[in-house]
Order: C-alpha cells, then sequence, then structure tokens
C-alpha cells in the first residue's frame, strides 16, 4: 500500500508543479517538484536490484529518466516533460494496483 501512496503522491505533486507552473507562481513550482522528485527517488531506492532482476532494472532506468524529465521541466519551465512524467507514474501505479497486495513484498 505504501508504494501506491507513493505513485499517488508523485503523481499529485507533478500536476500541482505543472499548475504553478502555468500560474508563474515559481516558489510553488519548485516545491511541488522537488517533492516529486524527492517521491521519485524514494521509489527508485525501494528498488531491490538483487531480487528484482529484469523488472528492477527496468524501472531503476525508468525513475533516472523521470528524474531528468522533471528536472528539465522545472529548469526550463516547460510542461510536457511533466505531462509525460505524469503519463509513466499513471501507468505503472495502474500495474501495481492489479498485482494481489498478498505479493507486494516480492518486489520491493
Amino acid at each position: 500500500r505504501i508504494i501506491q501512496m507513493l505513485y499517488a503522491g508523485a503523481i499529485e505533486r507533478l500536476i500541482q508543479g505543472k499548475a504553478a507552473m502555468e500560474q508563474g507562481n515559481i516558489a510553488m513550482k519548485c516545491e511541488r517538484l522537488s517533492k516529486a522528485l524527492d517521491i521519485i527517488m524514494s521509489l527508485r531506492d525501494c528498488l531491490s536490484m538483487e531480487d528484482g532482476g529484469d523488472v528492477a532494472n527496468n524501472l531503476d532506468s525508468l525513475y533516472d529518466y523521470m528524474i531528468r524529465q522533471v528536472s528539465t521541466a522545472n529548469a526550463e519551465n516547460q510542461p510536457e516533460p511533466i505531462d509525460e512524467v505524469i503519463t509513466m507514474l499513471r501507468e505503472i501505479k495502474s500495474a501495481w494496483d492489479q498485482i494481489p497486495s498478498e505479493y507486494h513484498y516480492l518486489t520491493s
């Protein structure tokens, strides 16, 4: 359940950061996007590279890409990379939501 909450939190912070960007609220944009980055980094830190095999390696690469995209969006004030990361996180969260809860411990 914690992983699902992290995904939801990252998505929410990205949406808020994008809205702040579009409103010209630089302080709020930086705060929300920084929180989203912290969550994505936490998700990355939860990966068990030894036990996770290809899934963990692929997620690690995706999280790295997401971190770079959000950082670029923040630095260049571009909402498009944020939209891409939101879409990716929603897809991963949707897949996670379909895994029966008794198997969640096997993937973290």
